[in-house]
Formats: C-alpha cells, structure tokens, sequence
C-alpha cells in the first residue's frame, strides 16, 4: 500500500471516537483510535485501548503516520 493512501492507518491520521465502560466503575470513558491507554476520571482506572493497528506490522507505518505518533504507538513494545 502506498504510504498516506492507507485505509488501515485512517482511524490514526483522523482519531475516532469509542466510548468504552470502565471495568472498575462502569463509568462511560471516551478512547480515542489513536489513544494506546485513558485513565477514568471517576476511579482512575486505567482502561486500554484493544483495537490492534496495521501500525504493529506494516512495513510503511513509520512513514504513513509519522514518526512521532509511531513511537507513541510502539512504545509498549
């Protein structure tokens, strides 16, 4: 695929919203498609994101999303 034409890595370059129950409180937290983790604001629990991006395989990822979101990304690798 050519970099900055990707479908997969869409959701990175423009963030979607998804709206998740925390698992401690059952409070609504909103998580971001480029967010890897959000902390409640009712409890602080720590609520991950478990969508797996093509930024963990694709050859092209550093160059499709940029570098810093990248690193961001791969961070906890």
């Amino acid at each position: 695929m050519i970099p900055g034409n990707c479908p997969g890595a869409a959701h990175i370059r423009t963030p979607t919203l998804t709206l998740k129950n925390c698992p401690r409180c059952g409070e609504e937290v909103e998580v971001f498609s480029n967010d890897t983790s959000v902390t409640c604001r009712t409890c602080g629990f720590i609520v991950y994101n478990d969508i797996i991006s093509c930024i963990r395989w694709c050859r092209h990822a550093r160059e499709c999303v940029g570098e810093e979101t990248y690193r961001r990304l791969t961070a906890d690798r």
